[in-house]
């Protein structure tokens, strides 16, 4: 009985503790301090150690993001070079580009992720929405490619690959409201992207499935709920870059991944470690501007 009551006491006690709170986000803000540190046309570049599971196992490599901003043609969906464009065809966007090489015992991975989040509203979509996504892979098989060009209504995709039944594809996705990538979680964790929550809040949102997800993993690329979470208060984190105080950010997607991002609290708020619920992980080894 002692013990049924003990249980009864714990369990109590633990429903009392409460659970951050589901709220309304808001969008990202791109103020004078925003530009006063990305608008001089410098390129943040950071390299990361990285732990990779593929094939079964926990594969070595190295990671790096380049982050900058552009202006970029709506028309096109590519950088805008000056005097190409009318007014009404330019907007800024933040680019993520995301490198990430590994061995796999035989041979090596080199893939590439590109984000294009929009600093301002387009297509009907408010400002820190994703544009366009790009993804590329090479290894010894072959070589693949697929982007995503995000509309007012919907994804226009187009897909290239050597995998029989894949070859060339041109297909259009959904877009709900408020609706993101995976793809864009390293840009929403630096308040670049996607909706803000404060601290120990969470929002609900429907996540797009990333596209190194669906060709590493052979996986339709669709949409999935998940909670994206910001946690109460800041810790220190360790990597080889040093000692940060960091924020966690974490996307959890139904039936998917888990993915959990240590942001450094200090502007311009660095990306210090990733990691995810498949193994993955990234620590922070050097960071610059150039």
């Amino acid at each position: 009985m002692r013990q049924f009551a003990i249980l009864g006491s714990i369990l109590a006690a633990l429903a009392l503790v409460p659970a951050p709170a589901t709220v309304a986000a808001h969008e990202p803000v791109y103020d004078g301090a925003f530009w006063k540190i990305w608008g001089d046309g410098q390129a943040e570049l950071s390299g990361y150690e990285l732990t990779f599971p593929r094939y079964g196992h926990l594969r070595r490599g190295v990671a790096v993001t380049v982050f900058v901003t552009e202006e970029f043609s709506n028309s096109l969906r590519v950088k805008a070079d000056p005097g190409k464009h009318p007014a009404g065809d330019r907007f800024p966007a933040m680019k993520l580009n995301l490198v990430k090489d590994f061995q796999t015992g035989i041979y090596d991975y080199n893939t590439m992720t590109s984000s294009f989040a929009a600093l301002a509203a387009v297509n009907g979509r408010p400002a820190g929405t994703a544009t366009k996504v790009a993804f590329s892979s090479q290894e010894w098989c072959g070589q693949t490619y697929q982007q995503l060009l995000f509309d007012a209504n919907g994804i226009r995709s187009s897909s290239h690959s050597y995998f029989d039944g894949e070859g060339d594809q041109q297909t259009a996705l959904s877009y709900p409201a408020g609706g993101m990538s995976e793809d864009e979680l390293l840009l929403w964790a630096r308040g670049m992207a996607g909706p803000q929550v404060a601290r120990g809040e969470q929002h609900e949102v429907e996540l797009l499935v990333s596209l190194e997800t669906a060709r590493l993993e052979h996986v339709p690329v669709v949409w999935r709920k998940a909670v994206l979470e910001r946690a109460a208060a800041p810790q220190k984190v360790t990597v080889p870059a040093g000692t940060f105080q960091a924020e966690k950010w974490t996307a959890a997607a139904k039936g998917g991944l888990t993915r959990s991002i240590y942001v450094e609290t200090a502007a311009p708020h660095r990306i210090v470690r990733w990691e995810t619920s498949a193994g993955e992980r990234a620590r922070n080894s050097r960071s610059r501007t150039g």
